[in-house]
């Protein structure tokens, strides 16, 4: 579900300070229900995404044109990503954040993580049109639970960057993000996060490792997820 701006710029997000010449394009809530403790599992969902995973068959076309688009004007060439054209905002990370790990990488995706903290991670992506940073958060939702929040910021390059996203709005708006929150869904429900085991079990399990008996721990889901 989208969701107006101000669900992303009421909380006191790192981002904010750090992509202060940057402009909030999107908020949406993702179909992600899970308790306190399960936003890293929505982060290693993320990092293994990829254009091509997307239900939507229109979508999945869209972004095979634009891959082509890019190859052939050069759009996507390194010269043009984080590094080259623009410096990368971990530049930006405050001293106590500078120091410690980024976040995990993307498998597939052409983003680069920016800093991880317990319910908020950042990763960017350049090219010739833009500077973009994906923002996912976990916030409490409406059910006494939790979810996840993604926000897309952007620094278009020049006149040509802005008529660009202009241009790619409605698409992004009416084919690209409903089915990959359809996707997103899907995902979670087929892999939902691992519920922590009752201190009970943790410490019959510890016996039996200490005895040599250790089991193979079974997968124990959320059932609201």
């Amino acid at each position: 579900m989208k969701l107006p701006n101000t669900a992303h710029t009421s909380r006191p997000w790192l981002i904010h300070e750090m992509a202060r010449d940057f402009r909030l394009y999107d908020v949406w809530a993702l179909p992600t229900p899970g308790g306190p403790d399960d936003f890293p599992h929505l982060v290693r969902q993320t990092t293994g995404g990829d254009t091509s995973d997307n239900p939507s068959r229109v979508a999945r076309t869209l972004f095979a044109i634009r891959w082509k688009l890019g190859k052939l004007l050069g759009w996507d060439n390194p010269d043009s990503g984080v590094g080259s054209r623009v410096p990368t905002l971990r530049d930006r990370l405050p001293a106590d954040l500078r120091d410690g790990p980024f976040g995990p990488e993307f498998d597939r995706l052409p983003f680069r993580s920016i800093y991880l903290t317990d319910n908020e991670w950042a990763s960017e992506m350049s090219n010739r049109t833009m500077h973009g940073v994906m923002h996912l958060s976990w916030v409490p939702d409406d059910a006494d639970g939790y979810r996840g929040q993604m926000a897309v910021l952007v620094k278009p390059n020049g006149p040509f960057g802005k008529a660009y996203m202009a241009a790619i709005a409605p698409f992004r708006h009416l084919l690209v993000y409903p089915p990959l929150m359809r996707g997103i869904a899907a995902e979670w429900r087929a892999d939902p996060p691992q519920a922590p085991l009752p201190p009970a079990e943790i410490k019959i399990l510890a016996r039996l490792g200490s005895l040599g008996r250790f089991p193979r721990r079974r997968r124990r889901a959320r059932g609201r997820a």
